[in-house]
């Protein structure tokens, strides 16, 4: 080692120089703006998927295995129920099938109820028992 030369003040001297970068790191983060609110327009043409889940069914696999063409399911939900609108998973809404246009036989949904941001509506308990 070289005469004169002291580890322990060399890293006595690192050590400070580390910590007023920390300070100037700290100071710069401070001044920086912070965004109060995001940016919707961002995520305005993601796509996510909604289904309309009409009902459900428990059955064991070996009646799963015995359904066919022309076999019908019952389901829990009656007619005139809600059914539950889902997005990407969550409950987001519930309404009441409607048809829509009689001469192409399809079907839309009519909102009854509509979750709150920040909320979210409960799963309907199932009735098929």
């Amino acid at each position: 080692m070289p005469s004169g030369f002291d580890p322990a003040a060399a890293m006595a001297g690192v050590g400070a120089a580390a910590e007023e970068e920390d300070e100037e790191d700290e100071v710069v983060a401070e001044e920086e703006p912070v965004e109060d609110h995001v940016d919707l327009d961002l995520v305005m043409d993601v796509p996510v998927t909604m289904q309309v889940v009409l009902g459900s069914s428990t059955m064991t696999v070996a009646n799963i295995l015995k359904l066919g063409r022309g076999a019908v399911v019952k389901l829990d939900t009656k007619v005139g129920e809600p059914v539950d609108v889902v997005v990407n998973g969550r409950i987001v809404a519930r309404g009441e099938i409607v048809v829509i246009d009689k001469e192409e036989q399809r079907f839309g949904i009519t909102l009854t109820d509509v979750a709150k941001p920040g909320t979210k509506l409960q799963a309907r308990k199932s009735r098929a028992a």
